[in-house]
């Protein structure tokens, strides 16, 4: 999950669980919403963890030297 995702289900969530006054039957919304709210939490910690690690990663990375051989013309 990316964090754009992350943050769709946190606004997602946030709209279902504080916005929305209209209650189904037997749909319980602001449960809904509190669940999409602490997974999109969670995508979020762990695709940041991800992002920071890659990124510190890529930054003590070994220097390449590429050469290239051509044959003789």
């Amino acid at each position: 999950m990316t964090v754009g995702g992350s943050l769709a289900l946190i606004i997602a969530g946030a709209v279902l669980r504080y916005a929305v006054t209209w209650q189904p039957q037997n749909i319980n919304l602001p449960l809904i919403g509190d669940i999409l709210m602490i997974g999109g939490a969670i995508g979020l910690v762990i695709s940041l963890a991800f992002l920071a690690t890659r990124h510190h990663r890529s930054a003590s990375s070994a220097i390449y030297d590429e050469q290239r051989r051509y044959p003789p013309v």
